[in-house]
């Protein structure tokens, strides 16, 4: 008669499956936890920058306008006393006008 086939015995199809399935989950795992420290560390480096921007821009702005009135009465002095150099003949008219343009920025 004829020989008989061997008969292929699948063993333990139940451990493969779960062998592929617990390495995709611990793979998945992994590449989640990756991206989750990548958006963390980019968080971080963008509070970083806004901080320095709003520095820089902290470091241009104009004076604060209570110090901007202590700085025009000194400036209003000066004016005063350039009127009266020039009232006294000790400043010429190019000079005093120099002066005041100087002062008046």
């Amino acid at each position: 008669m004829f020989p008989r086939r061997p008969v292929v015995v699948r063993r333990r199809p139940l451990l493969r499956t779960a062998v592929l399935g617990g390495g995709a989950y611990m793979a998945g795992r992994a590449s989640a936890q990756q991206a989750a420290e990548r958006a963390e560390q980019e968080a971080a480096q963008e509070a970083r920058i806004s901080d320095l921007e709003e520095a820089r821009q902290q470091e241009q702005a104009p004076q604060v306008p209570g110090q901007r009135a202590e700085q025009e009465p000194d400036v209003l002095g000066q004016l005063t006393q350039l009127v009266q150099l020039h009232e006294r003949g000790a400043l010429t008219d190019e000079e005093f006008s120099a002066a005041k343009a100087r002062l008046l920025g």
